[in-house]
């Protein structure tokens, strides 16, 4: 996850999904043994991380009381989110100099939990923004702090 000040993915040159201003990329990697409940932990972790401050608000176009924490969420802000498949997450590096990606979910497996975890943001309130499951993308975005978080959820 990152914290980002913009963002977009594009496939064959063509912007499928971006946002303005303050918001969230999320890089997602499915292994075997995720599942439904775990997709919907998962956004709801990243969606609640108080990770902005009352200058992202500013930037939203969102008015904190004073007395408001420093750090906020991009929930309590409805900040958007591009959420980006990305199964190399998952490389293992231990042997050689080739990675090996056993240990990410098939695409029947994955792409569906990716789903997911787009649909709960969806049902936050969150605006959401996808790339294209398996495609060739480029993804750019303005990395804000920078800030980069890895939550891994296993069990």
């Amino acid at each position: 996850m990152q914290r980002a000040d913009g963002a977009s993915v594009a496939v064959d040159g063509t912007v499928v999904g971006s946002f303005d201003g303050p918001g969230l990329v999320v890089l997602i990697g499915i292994t075997h043994d995720d599942d439904q409940v775990l997709a919907s932990s998962l956004a709801d972790k990243i969606y609640d991380l108080r990770v902005f401050g009352h200058e992202h608000a500013r930037a939203a176009g969102v008015s904190l009381a004073p007395d408001v924490s420093r750090e906020v969420s991009a929930s309590d802000l409805r900040l958007p989110v591009l959420v980006i498949s990305q199964f190399t997450l998952y490389a293992d590096t231990r042997k050689g100099r080739r990675p090996t990606w056993d240990a990410a979910a098939p695409g029947p497996v994955a792409e569906p939990l990716v789903d997911a975890v787009a649909e709960r943001f969806r049902a936050r309130g969150a605006e959401v923004a996808t790339g294209i499951f398996g495609a060739d993308m480029r993804v750019q975005l303005v990395n804000d702090g920078p800030m980069t978080i890895t939550l891994d959820t296993t069990r």
